[in-house]
């Protein structure tokens, strides 16, 4: 997917610089042109004329040239390149992208260019997990910045853990991917869909509350498919891990930390929606009663009595007033006899497709990085997967949300 691509390669101050010579060869034999621009410490780890010779361009380091005064726009870099690779991206230069730090020629580029942009950072492993660089990263990604992320091993520095830059196959397999994802026919294209992600809130006084173990990775990994499909999309999301937030550029979100809360946004949600997923781990109970001062603790009271009621079903919700044409996509988190309970809240609940995914199974469970599903529709057939990626679980879930829009579209009567 790289023939004929224009990529321009940056190339930052650090040790892994010498793999740019790599990674420019590996990009010129999947048939792209690459040009090359460098911060000036990059000159320090990896000679000009090496870039130079391997990609057959001048390499760009300064604004103009010394020598004649000619100008190098960066404004012309953005607009040639069909994909911005920084690599290797130093914690500098991500700091530089994240704030418009724009001081030298590789970071005004970054500032000016309309394609996909990827970095690949590389650093010691320290510097990687510094709260600085986890925002900066964080930044660069709510701003659409695709990260390779680095790998594990012996760093430069002598120590080992976290902060190699990605071999550079691995950072053209990346663009590779993306070119491929980007050429795919957005078959949700027009559709809206909202998925709702992360485990809800149930507050018992100004400092406690009843939670879940959902960590809502399972809801933005969807949202993220959903919106490589084409579709617009909206994520309601409860209690998620920070980091998620902002995670998947392109999407809405919205906050709903309780049940009430998640009920009256999905609720508001339906009425513009096509397609409708409860990802999120809703309590199905909460306090009778709160407070909003901390309840304290009372010498000769061992046991704090504490009242529930049934929150609302806001799945069970959305189907009654499900309107026709309209997809409702449930999940079903179980531990035992999980088939049996997973049909009858399919029909229960008047969905079109339940997940179905067992604690038993590992890997499965809340916070993994995988998920084992079954997705089950309602004329009752299965659907089973192997344990996968988050990501490639939601992939196989918009495929069979694809796939039931598309019956759909068949069964409707031809118009006269």
């Amino acid at each position: 997917m790289l023939e004929k691509k224009h990529v321009l390669l940056g190339i930052s101050g650090g040790i892994a610089a010498y793999k740019a010579a790599i990674l420019v060869r590996a990009l010129i034999k999947r048939g792209a042109e690459v040009r090359v621009v460098m911060t000036p410490a990059a000159k320090q780890f990896i000679a000009p004329l090496t870039l130079a010779t391997l990609s057959r361009h001048p390499i760009l380091v300064d604004f103009f040239n010394p020598e004649n005064g000619a100008w190098n726009s960066h404004v012309d870099l953005g607009l040639w390149a069909d994909a911005y690779v920084i690599a290797p991206a130093t914690a500098n230069t991500l700091g530089k992208m994240a704030n418009g730090i724009a001081d030298n020629l590789l970071v005004t580029t970054y500032l000016s260019a309309r394609c996909p942009v990827f970095v690949a950072p590389a650093m010691d492993l320290d510097m990687y997990r510094h709260p600085s660089t986890v925002r900066n990263l964080a930044r660069l990604a709510a701003d659409g910045v695709h990260i390779v992320e680095p790998g594990s091993g012996f760093l430069a520095s002598g120590l080992e853990g976290k902060g190699r830059m990605s071999e550079p196959d691995e950072i053209a397999d990346a663009l590779d991917a993306f070119f491929r994802e980007m050429s795919r026919p957005k078959r949700l294209a027009g559709k809206k869909v909202v998925v709702s992600a992360g485990g809800t809130v149930e507050p018992i006084d100004a400092v406690r509350y009843i939670s879940n173990y959902s960590s809502g990775k399972m809801g933005y990994a969807l949202a993220g498919a959903f919106l490589r499909a084409g579709a617009e999309v909206t994520i309601v999301r409860a209690s998620v891990d920070a980091a998620l937030v902002g995670s998947v550029p392109g999407t809405r979100e919205v906050e709903a930390l309780s049940a009430a809360d998640m009920l009256a946004a999905m609720r508001c949600s339906q009425a513009d929606a096509d397609i409708l997923v409860m990802a999120a781990a809703v309590a199905d109970y909460t306090p009778e009663e709160t407070s909003d001062r901390k309840i304290k603790k009372k010498d000769g009271e061992p046991r704090l009595l504490l009242r529930l009621k049934e929150t609302t079903d806001v799945a069970a919700e959305l189907g009654r007033n499900k309107r026709p044409g309209q997809l409702l996509v449930g999940f079903a988190l179980e531990t035992d006899d999980e088939e049996r309970h997973a049909l009858e809240k399919l029909h229960r609940k008047r969905l079109d497709c339940i997940v179905l995914n067992s604690l038993r199974d590992p890997g499965a469970g809340f916070g993994c990085a995988t998920n084992k599903i079954t997705i089950i529709d309602k004329t009752g057939r299965f659907h089973r997967f192997g344990l996968k990626k988050k990501s490639e679980a939601a992939e196989d879930i918009v495929e069979q949300v694809c796939a039931m829009l598309d019956d759909a579209e068949q069964d409707e009567p031809a118009g006269l």
